[in-house]
């Protein structure tokens, strides 16, 4: 099953739109397999954020990520790593569409409210960087609990 690393920024969790992205996410027919709030470390960030480190705003960017906690998903379902990004918006949120999590919700780009993996091997890489097997779940047919 295709998974996916949404996480609800900083901006995000003090606005109180996590249950907002989730309704998303839920209402669009994926299954959460993973939820966690944290107060990320430099080191988790600056190892999530590595190809960003050589851009002129990854200081300012460390900074807001670690000024308050994240709430870190992972979502399943087929395609979700694309339609996921389609549900966030583009990460200008002044480029996002109506009806887009970024779109409703948030107007500067360095609050962007949220982050989603953008292909199937970077999701991977973050869900492992966030979470260990154990944090995720696995749903079972409604046949087999019966």
């Amino acid at each position: 099953m295709e998974r996916t690393y949404i996480m609800v920024k900083p901006d995000g969790v003090e606005r109180g739109l996590v249950g907002e992205v989730i309704k998303r996410f839920e209402q669009k027919g994926y299954k959460l397999a993973a939820l966690k709030l944290v107060q990320p470390t430099e080191q988790l960030l600056a190892e999530h954020y590595k190809d960003l480190a050589d851009k002129p705003f990854f200081r300012g960017l460390m900074a807001y990520m670690t000024s308050g906690p994240v709430v870190g998903m992972v979502w399943e379902g087929k395609g979700v790593v694309k339609t996921g990004r389609v549900l966030l918006g583009e990460t200008n949120p002044l480029a996002s569409l109506p009806g887009t999590i970024r779109g409703d919700f948030c107007v500067d780009v360095g609050k962007n409210l949220c982050h989603g993996s953008d292909s199937v091997e970077s999701a991977e890489r973050e869900i492992g960087l966030w979470f260990t097997e154990d944090d995720l779940v696995e749903y079972l047919q409604l046949k087999n609990r019966l």
